[in-house]
């Protein structure tokens, strides 16, 4: 009987026990619960309601809003100034392109109103704008002026090696015998074998006669460096013109030259007058055209010329 008092009063105790932890627990969880509402309001106090704040706390927050503001700033104007500077890289490749765009036109014989290098083209048509997803950005923006960048440098590349074959063909073109030396006269004699008028055997005629009163003025049939002007045996007063590329030609039986050794003529420039001197049985001018040496026929070069 006894040991079952005892063991009712041990329940009873622990009982007690317990319920005293338990009690304890909770008023703690309430203190944490109301410590953090307290925080909360303060917080919320600062983040919405500026005018409770401290002048310390305005004074951080407006120093970090401008800091911000400026660093945004600071972006924006290096990014203007970077496609400020690529902007105007382009505008001079234009320009560039522009010129050369008018010299190959000119070049190539196009009229100049079919290529109008400074207008804006013509453009039109319905508008359509994209999706917001479709935007340009500042980052496509950059790519997008970088890719035409490298293009127009590409683009200016190929017309400049374009224009330099061109030159190199119409100076070719001038340093090869394509203008008549007597203007408006007609073949008295051809190129090849003919009876000579001296022996009247069959001979080689290497060149072309002109039929023209003397004093007829002789031109240079292409650019050149003279190289002989004197009088010869059987030539008479004889211009030789070296045109480079071993493209030579001779004017000769002339009354009276014009030019000396050593000097530069340019196409069609008056260079001797006719007459009839040397192998010759009267006034006349003639013409040959040697390649290596070798005598051409005129004629094949000043009918390429004229096609």
């Amino acid at each position: 009987m006894n040991i079952i008092l005892v063991s009712n009063r041990f329940a009873k105790a622990r009982s007690v026990t317990v319920t005293g932890t338990h009690l304890a627990a909770l008023a703690m969880l309430v203190a944490v619960l109301f410590v953090a509402a307290v925080l909360t309001a303060q917080y919320a106090i600062v983040r919405f309601q500026p005018g409770w704040m401290g002048t310390e706390m305005r004074d951080w927050l407006a120093s970090a809003h401008e800091v911000e503001q400026q660093k945004q700033e600071a972006f924006m104007r290096k990014s203007l100034d970077t496609l400020a500077m690529r902007l105007g890289q382009m505008q001079a490749q234009v320009m560039r392109l522009n010129g050369l765009g008018a010299r190959l036109a000119k070049l190539t014989g196009m009229k100049p109103e079919e290529f109008s290098f400074d207008k804006q083209p013509a453009q039109g048509g319905p508008y359509l704008p994209s999706a917001l997803h479709q935007q340009v950005s500042m980052s496509s923006m950059e790519q997008q002026m970088a890719d035409l960048n490298a293009m127009l440098s590409d683009r200016s590349d190929k017309l400049v090696a374009l224009e330099t074959l061109l030159m190199q063909d119409k100076l070719s073109k001038k340093l090869l015998p394509s203008v008549p030396p007597i203007r408006d006269a007609w073949y008295s004699s051809n190129f090849g074998w003919r009876i000579d008028p001296f022996t009247g055997k069959n001979a080689m005629h290497e060149g072309v006669d002109y039929m023209v009163p003397e004093g007829t003025p002789i031109h240079a049939s292409a650019s050149g460096m003279v190289v002989y002007a004197d009088a010869h045996p059987e030539y008479g007063n004889m211009v030789e013109i070296d045109h480079g590329n071993q493209v030579v030609t001779r004017y000769a039986h002339a009354s009276k030259l014009l030019v000396k050794v050593g000097q530069m003529v340019k196409r069609g420039q008056e260079i001797a007058l006719s007459g009839s001197t040397g192998r010759s049985t009267g006034p006349h001018l003639h013409f040959e055209v040697r390649y290596k040496g070798i005598a051409q026929n005129p004629v094949r070069f000043l009918e390429k010329a004229s096609s």
